[in-house]
């Protein structure tokens, strides 16, 4: 049997983050080092206490810290109008009993990395500052770091603005730092998240499981998909997970090779991820983006991991 993938999760939960860690703490494929927080979808300390509420729900025994206030250029940017203001309305979680640890998130990755014993994979599902900050002050653990699974961009449009996808658009500059790294990464953007969605008698067959974390599950959908619903989607697209299905069940997914380049500038393209689709750079492609997914795949990982939690843990 192949051993685990050792993983630092990275977010800002956020309900799709927090679908998405509940599905990377079922998986026997994966091994979970550590949990770091990220200023996105609402403020450091919202999504820090609700990083800590979801670990405590899904029993994640890991070491957590929480990142920086703001990104490393600009204002932060939030989506209350889609979380809510905790940042994770909806069904009531247990209070956290997992500690902060007395270092930062990127001081956290570092001690992970550097203590590993083969290289580790980071699932970034919020904007990319603390692995954007990692890369800049710890550049010497680049060759610990197997992958990032990103969840971010897209190539076709945004979702935030007509041209960048919202964790690109917080803090671009880090996601600069990140595309340019050299290091190899697999992009979940909107060209595939948006296909990945959850409709309504997926969240049935999910709380039909019947135990506590299903139940969570499907009423964090029940709260998600409130807003999707009124800009007349079909279902909840659970973006975060992908980053996660891609590397627990890569078979349901295509994907191509790109050469992306961030737009850090720019009145109307800020946090655009711009690929280069005809080689006009000559640059060798340095994101694996994916494109399309099985839908049904996708339903059946998300179903199965949430049963996991009703059975005593192998």
């Amino acid at each position: 049997m192949m051993s685990a993938i050792p993983i630092i999760l990275d977010g800002d939960p956020g309900h799709d983050d927090a679908i998405a860690w509940m599905l990377a703490r079922a998986s026997r494929q994966l091994e979970i080092l550590a949990c770091t927080s990220v200023s996105g979808n609402q403020s450091i300390e919202k999504t820090s206490f609700n990083a800590r509420r979801v670990m405590t729900l899904l029993g994640i025994d890991a070491p957590f810290a929480m990142g920086r206030e703001r990104p490393l250029h600009g204002e932060p940017i939030h989506a209350g109008n889609i979380h809510g203001e905790t940042g994770l309305d909806g069904p009531a979680l247990p209070e956290p009993t997992v500690p902060v640890q007395p270092c930062s998130a990127v001081e956290l990755m570092a001690k992970t990395l550097s203590a590993a014993d083969k290289p580790v994979t980071i699932v970034a599902t919020g904007p990319l500052t603390n692995v954007g900050a990692l890369l800049i002050l710890y550049p010497e653990l680049k060759p610990k770091i197997a992958r990032i699974s990103i969840m971010g961009g897209g190539l076709a449009h945004g979702n935030w603005t007509p041209a960048a996808e919202f964790n690109i658009l917080v803090d671009p500059e880090a996601a600069d730092v990140v595309f340019k790294s050299g290091l190899p990464l697999s992009m979940a953007g909107l060209d595939v998240t948006l296909k990945a969605l959850v409709f309504p008698e997926d969240f049935e067959r999910i709380r039909a499981l019947g135990n506590p974390v299903a139940t969570v599950v499907a009423e964090w959908l029940d709260f998600f998909y409130s807003f999707h619903r009124s800009i007349g989607y079909a279902g909840a697209p659970v973006h975060d997970a992908v980053a996660v299905a891609a590397l627990v069940k890569p078979e349901i997914l295509t994907a191509k090779d790109y050469y992306v380049q961030i737009e850090t500038q720019g009145d109307f393209c800020r946090g655009a991820t711009v690929a280069d689709h005809y080689g006009f750079s000559q640059k060798p492609p340095n994101v694996r983006a994916l494109m399309d997914i099985d839908r049904v795949g996708f339903i059946d990982l998300l179903a199965e991991a949430a049963a996991w939690y009703g059975k005593e843990p192998a």
